[in-house]
């Protein structure tokens, strides 16, 4: 019997280590390991029909397991089309193990047309970047890049030469990493949040990452309901678990003005895995530091720490420990917002759709404008996670979305998607029904890139003309969603009054496989 080739060698590293889906948009460099992984039949490939939506799903995988998915990019120009979606996992800090093919070692000096500088292309968007080679380096390189995604909570990029691919490799075992553990944090940084928490003056613990799981978010409400320390999520964030039973928090908004009001006379700002506030792009005349200039900050604990672990020790030393956890009560608002009525307003469907929740549905939300208000809406809705845009770049929800329905197949999810950033990754659409994914996607269809249009007056643009408002709209022509998604295989659905979208989301939820529903505003 031969040795296995590189190609199976990497295989069999990933599934050693649990990653066992693969996203994949392959090509010529990538054959012999698209060959390898047809002979690991454990290993599920899915197929991206652009390199966005691949990356975007191994996003929405990682944040549902808390393991890497797989990636298979077919060099520098399919890594570069996959960039904007692994920006936004890696300001998600989700695990992603990124395979990036690149031409034989001894064709790269020949310069042929789809030669470039993966490295260079991949280390911005990256936490590990590593390169095979050889077939004997493979399984050391896999497995460091294994190592890389999980105990950094970010993404390893593998550049697998095609020649260290195809060549033969040598047999042996495959040892399972076994990642650091998180981080503890500190005694004299608990020590001083909890002296701050003592002071009597306005605290605010700010949670992000892990912390904003069920858990830890309980244990926060405890320090809450003991103290008068105030609880607020970073506004943009991996993964809420939410809902009725669970402990609600508020985010921070988006809207530069509302988070400054919000601080605006906060003493002492606790971090506990999130980032210090700042504005998401400049504007003139307001400042990019939100943190007022009275206010002290208090790193308690980094992303990667462990953070449950760090409100644990909070919670004894402001005696929070045996409080009764504060729990969210269930939805009484939904009879009455399922009885709403009319012409569709952006703020209508949100209340619709967030009474209307399943239990443990998976909502991911690329809403953008249209939106904003489902997330105080959905506050009572039943127990649920909430998924969002991290890194500003759009074109997430829809991919998102087939990650997280493969990560939890029994699970509903709901993509709220604006029409404008839907389009940027409109083939994962093609991705929900080829898999028959449990996936409700809701466009949020106001024919105009409506942020952009409030970012004009953000920056102090008054009046535009006819130029600037050809790159605002998107209604000529109007783009037809219903045909879309009924193009790429998807049951569809245009809703413009209340009635049809309350009608068009039972549809959904009681049928399996994917539906999309165009909400016309």
């Amino acid at each position: 019997m031969s040795n296995p080739n590189g190609a199976e060698r990497l295989c069999d590293t990933l599934l050693a280590n649990d990653i066992d889906v693969c996203f994949a948009n392959p090509g010529t460099s990538e054959m012999h390991f698209v060959a390898a992984l047809d002979r690991r039949p454990q290993m599920r490939c899915v197929l991206g029909l652009f390199e966005g939506v691949v990356t975007g799903a191994a996003d929405g995988y990682g944040r549902m397991t808390d393991r890497p998915a797989a990636t298979l990019l077919h060099l520098g120009p399919g890594l570069a089309n996959g960039l904007a979606n692994l920006h936004n996992a890696r300001r998600a800090r989700t695990p992603i193990v990124n395979v990036v093919g690149d031409h034989a070692t001894y064709h790269l000096p020949y310069d042929a047309p789809l030669t470039s500088d993966v490295e260079s292309l991949a280390r911005p968007m990256s936490d590990w970047v590593g390169r095979a080679d050889k077939p004997d380096t493979v399984v050391d390189v896999a497995s460091e890049a294994c190592r890389a995604a999980l105990e950094r909570s970010g993404i390893s990029t593998l550049i697998l030469a095609a020649d260290a691919a195809w060549g033969a490799a040598p047999d042996g075992p495959i040892h399972r990493v076994q990642p650091a553990p998180r981080p503890s944090v500190e005694q004299h940084d608990v020590d001083e949040a909890a002296e701050a928490i003592r002071s009597g003056n306005r605290v605010v613990l700010l949670l992000g990452g892990r912390a904003l799981r069920a858990e830890p978010l309980e244990v926060a409400g405890r320090i809450a309901a003991v103290t008068d320390a105030e609880m607020m999520a970073e506004n943009f964030n991996q993964r809420i678990e939410r809902g009725a039973g669970r402990t609600p928090i508020r985010k921070l908004a988006y809207p530069i003005d509302a988070t400054i009001a919000a601080l605006a006379d906060v003493d002492t700002l606790i971090l506990i895995g999130a980032q210090r506030p700042v504005g998401f792009f400049a504007y003139p005349g307001k400042p990019s530091d939100l943190v007022p200039k009275q206010c002290r900050v208090v790193e308690l604990a980094r992303p990667l720490d462990d953070l449950k672990g760090a409100l644990d020790l909070l919670a004894d030393a402001v005696d929070a420990s045996a409080r009764p956890p504060t729990h969210q009560s269930i939805q009484e608002t939904s009879p009455q917002a399922i009885a709403l009525s009319g012409v569709l307003t952006a703020d209508t469907a949100c209340r619709i759709v967030a009474a209307m929740v399943p239990e443990h549905a998976i909502i991911c939300d690329e809403s953008v404008t249209s939106g904003r208000s489902f997330y105080a809406h959905s506050e009572a809705a039943p127990p649920h996670d909430y998924l969002q845009l991290t890194g500003g770049s759009i074109g997430i929800g829809m991919p998102l979305g087939a990650g997280a329905a493969i990560a939890c197949p029994d699970r509903r999810v709901i993509c709220l998607q604006a029409d404008g950033s839907g389009m940027y990754t409109v083939q994962a659409l093609w991705t929900h029904a080829r898999e028959g994914l449990n996936v409700t996607t809701v466009i949020f269809s106001n024919r105009a890139y409506a942020i952009l249009q409030a970012e004009m007056k953000n920056v102090g643009v008054g009046q535009h003309g006819r130029n600037a408002d050809r790159m605002l709209q998107i209604d000529d022509p109007a783009l037809d969603w219903v045909s879309i998604a009924r193009g790429m295989g998807v049951e569809a659905i245009r809703a413009e009054t209340a009635e049809d979208l309350t009608s068009a989301l039972s549809a959904s939820f009681g049928q399996s496989g994917p539906f999309l529903i165009e909400v016309v505003l």
